[in-house]
């Protein structure tokens, strides 16, 4: 992910669109994402919660009303990481002033609400604003719901979820510890269960890893509220895709394809010869043995 500086934007080559990259952006740069769209992102994301890098602080309304309205303008998509900082940063300053460090605390601190009421605010403003958008990692059916309402109502919104939502849940989470720390976090099995009757419906339009690695010595520590938050899961996207969904749950294979490459290709306005299997096209391919 790109933001708009003289080291990233103003001083660099054009970016090929196929690279797919998402420009940041912020009260610091909204004046530049013309800049960043013409060095060739396919879109802005934003953080409505903090992300936990200081490089990428969150956003208020006001300043994602802004954005979605300039990103509508230069016919770009947002995607938007959504959990209201309202409530998370509450909710982490009670746990941490009364001491309570532990997985669970971190659990209780971003509540499934807290990520539906992000998400309301984020597709009232797609609606208002015409702006495309695009809810990464989608952890709960809840969500979803809001997602298709909307969508019957005329918004331009789609959304992702990820293969650690669609793997693990809260008890993996209060048994592994840091390692499978992300946010939103993982949630219950029931939640887990909702998930993926909307994959097997076809109404989840992208599967993500939302790759976060970082050195080992970031996942340690008796806080868990300082801990790395992200999960090391490219490399495992594709496998539990093929375990979990196609042959534990009778995903059809079209439909994982359409998850991980053509959806993906269409919905951030990929070169044609991107997501498809057709003559002249990139041989962008997996061999499943």
């Amino acid at each position: 992910m790109l933001r708009a500086s003289t080291k990233t934007c103003g001083g660099a080559d054009k970016l090929t669109r196929g690279l797919c990259l998402l420009g940041w952006f912020g009260p610091a740069n909204l004046g530049r994402l013309e800049e960043l769209s013409q060095r060739g992102v396919v879109g802005f994301k934003a953080f409505m919660a903090n992300s936990g890098i200081e490089d990428f602080p969150h956003i208020d309304a006001s300043t994602l009303r802004a954005g979605m309205k300039r990103a509508a303008e230069l016919g770009r998509i947002v995607a938007v990481h959504a959990e209201s900082q309202a409530i998370t940063s509450e909710l982490t300053r009670r746990s941490i002033r009364h001491g309570k460090l532990s997985v669970r605390d971190y659990l209780h601190s971003r509540p499934i609400p807290a990520e539906l009421e992000a998400i309301r605010g984020a597709l009232e403003l797609a609606g208002e604003t015409g702006c495309a958008l695009h809810i990464v990692h989608v952890s709960c059916g809840a969500g979803l719901e809001l997602i298709l309402s909307a969508q019957k109502l005329g918004v331009d919104v789609t959304c992702e979820t990820c293969p650690h939502y669609l793997a693990l849940t809260e008890d993996d989470m209060l048994e592994l510890g840091a390692v499978a720390k992300c946010a939103p976090p993982l949630r219950a099995k029931s939640d887990q269960d909702a998930l993926w009757q909307y994959l097997k419906s076809g109404q989840v339009d992208t599967v993500g890893s939302d790759h976060s690695p970082c050195q080992p010595a970031l996942k340690k520590g008796t806080n868990f509220f300082k801990v790395w938050g992200g999960i090391s899961g490219i490399q495992h996207t594709l496998p539990i895709l093929l375990t979990e969904g196609h042959f534990n749950r009778a995903i059809a294979l079209p439909l994982l394809v359409r998850w991980t490459s053509h959806n993906v290709a269409r919905r951030f306005d990929l070169p044609p010869a991107k997501g498809e299997i057709t003559l002249g096209a990139d041989a962008d391919l997996a061999l499943l043995l």
